[in-house]
């Protein structure tokens, strides 16, 4: 599948990959910073943002997808960040291909099978008819009901775009997404990999816990960790100077 992508800068390569019902557009802020030192690419996975939609969606086909825009980029001993469900699919590029990543981040994003925790969120998504919506803040109105986090439903609706005069449309396949989630959520094959890496974690997320970081090492034994206090899941987000300059520390080096 042929990705959406945009690119930021000159320079040695780095590539984002966004998580979950994310798309390029949530990270353009960090991009400009980091498009000061790299030649940034943003991508669109599969059924996200403006990259086609499939009924497949799977870390493999996922990984092809990449691989595929990465030789007709041409992209050589790239530094790769991914998020959340980015960051697992980050791990699996370097699975599949070793070797060809310089360095890897992976912002909030652990080798376990998480158990399914995204219910209230396609509740709500069930909940908007969007043939009966005249205005986007019907559709946050519904979001509200269900989301509690004003940050989560705002990340939501920047998926909610006018396709024709007076018609809404999401970004993001959802139904797939929704059928999908036994993948999305499994656990990253054991395999060790000798790639730099660094894992972010917010430590007000549960996704990293202590106790993971032992796994992580096992995975990846030329690992490096950052815990950013006031962070959450959407680290880049909620402590943005902090996850920059981890991410520089970390890449420049």
């Amino acid at each position: 599948m042929k990705l959406h992508y945009r690119q930021l800068g000159q320079g040695k390569p780095m590539v984002i990959l966004h998580g979950l019902f994310g798309s390029s557009d949530n990270w353009q802020t960090h991009a400009k910073k980091l498009a000061e030192y790299f030649q940034v690419t943003l991508v669109d996975l599969r059924n996200h943002g403006h990259s086609p939609w499939s009924d497949a969606f799977t870390y493999k086909l996922m990984v092809q997808d990449l691989h595929d825009l990465f030789q007709e980029l041409r992209l050589e001993k790239p530094i790769v960040v991914g998020h959340s469900m980015g960051g697992k699919l980050a791990m699996h590029y370097d699975h599949a291909f070793p070797g060809f990543i310089e360095k890897l981040i992976v912002v909030d994003m652990g080798v376990k099978a998480y158990p399914p925790h995204h219910a209230h969120i396609l509740a709500a998504i069930h909940a908007i008819d969007l043939s009966k919506l005249s205005a986007r803040s019907e559709a946050e109105a519904i979001l509200k009901t269900f989301v509690d986090s004003d940050g989560v439903r705002q990340f939501l609706l920047k998926n909610l775009y006018w396709e024709d005069k007076g018609k809404l449309a999401w970004r993001v396949n959802f139904p797939v997404l929704e059928a999908s989630m036994p993948e999305i959520l499994s656990a990253l094959p054991e395999q060790e990999s000798f790639t730099t890496t660094l894992f972010i974690r917010g430590l007000l997320s549960n996704y990293i816990l202590d106790e993971d970081i032992s796994i992580l090492e096992s995975y990846f034994p030329d690992l490096q960790l950052v815990s950013i206090s006031n962070a959450g899941h959407w680290v880049h987000a909620e402590a943005p100077d902090a996850f920059i300059d981890a991410v520089l520390s970390f890449s420049l080096r």
